[in-house]
């Protein structure tokens, strides 16, 4: 088998992640097709995970891309974490990823229900008020007036001790099983307020779905080529599946296995095992939860020995700043926005220009806009 070293593998994420100057994206589609999804939990990381690899990108063509062309849209999908998808690549992960998280939380909601009291069928009946809600708003509804207007959701169910869910998990449901979805945003680029709105009424044109076979091997191929080479347990934990899943697509996409640093074996789509040259120097500073980061369950080729003071307790991980594909530190601001970095390890006079170059870049961006986040790493906290 051919060798894939640890310097090739940051190259290819330099070159395919469109981190490095000369191959960075043109547009928020384009950034987000790099990546294959954009990691959406926290509003603001979308902006500025396509900051990191658009220039000139503004919050208004992520706006464009999400609100008006709708050729980007957020789903629900791999480890019940929500993504921005490429238009086209919804019908792949309805069936499969989406799908999968959808028949689980069906079985949590059930048993909870029923343990509350509810009654037999509350889930199948609060699905069908919110359709027949949403069908006459085609412009969608917030939650709170959906909430208002259907009495039944208006319940709160304990989960455990100090543990409650209520509207909102119907309408993660209907979103993961593509009835619905997070449509315009009420608030600002920085916060999610969405009306929710039906998927009908939201694409127009809703595109069939694969069968969950199918789906699963079409994000399997565009997580290869974002990705490659990363092993079955990399595949396992991105798609929150299970190794017969990611077995079988690899299979049916004849992926080629080769050898890793410390001889792992990693795959590679079958027209892409040509080794990808250095792209030159390169730093970025990339936004909390940045599907760079959290791409591979095995990280040590661009984490070193960083994994601690850069992830939450939880496994989130914070802001990041990078240096030729190794992770060097983090970015925070400080009380008037300026954009700092704080380093985990000592590096040459250029890459810290480089670095410092892309926290003024940032600082201007921001406009002295500050970035909140509910995932601060030990490093952004000033700790180690």
């Amino acid at each position: 088998m051919r060798r894939v070293t640890d310097d090739e593998r940051r190259a290819r994420l330099a070159v395919r992640h469109a981190l490095a100057p000369a191959h960075r994206a043109v547009s928020p589609e384009d950034a987000t097709r790099a990546m294959t999804v954009l990691h959406a939990t926290e509003p603001a990381t979308v902006y500025l995970s396509c900051w990191a690899r658009v220039p000139d990108v503004r919050p208004g063509d992520v706006d464009r891309a999400l609100y008006d062309d709708r050729s980007l849209v957020k789903q629900l999908a791999m480890r019940r974490t929500l993504f921005v998808f490429p238009r086209e690549l919804l019908p792949a992960a309805w069936p499969s990823a989406s799908a999968r998280v959808a028949a689980t939380e069906r079985a949590r909601m059930t048993k909870d229900g029923a343990l509350a009291g509810l009654a037999p069928g509350f889930l199948d009946l609060a699905r069908a008020e919110v359709l027949d809600l949403l069908a006459g708003a085609p412009e969608g509804l917030p939650a709170a007036e959906i909430r208002r207007a259907i009495p039944m959701l208006d319940v709160k169910v304990a989960v455990s001790p100090g543990a409650v869910w209520g509207a909102s998990r119907v309408l993660t449901h209907l979103g993961l099983t593509a009835d619905i979805v997070r449509g315009t945003n009420t608030g600002g680029w920085h916060v999610s307020r969405p009306r929710w709105t039906l998927m009908s009424d939201w694409l127009g044109d809703v595109p069939p779905s694969l069968d969950a076979d199918a789906g699963y091997r079409e994000i399997v191929r565009r997580w290869l080529y974002s990705f490659g080479p990363g092993t079955e347990d990399d595949l396992v934990w991105w798609l929150g599946s299970t190794r017969t899943v990611v077995r079988a697509a690899l299979a049916s996409l004849a992926a080629v296995p080769v050898t890793l640093d410390g001889g792992a074996t990693g795959w590679l789509l079958p027209d892409d095992v040509d080794e990808v040259p250095d792209p030159g120097p390169w730093a970025a500073l990339l936004p909390v939860l940045d599907p760079t980061v959290m791409g591979w369950q095995g990280r040590d080729f661009y984490l070193g020995p960083h994994r601690d003071p850069l992830f939450d307790r939880t496994g989130n991980a914070g802001t990041t700043a990078w240096v030729d594909g190794r992770v060097v530190g983090c970015w925070v601001q400080d009380a008037a926005g300026l954009v700092e970095v704080r380093l985990l390890e000592k590096v040459s006079a250029a890459e810290r220009r480089a670095l410092d170059a892309e926290a003024a870049r940032l600082t201007a961006w921001l406009g002295g806009f500050r970035v909140s986040s509910v995932y601060a790493s030990a490093a952004m906290k000033g700790s180690r």
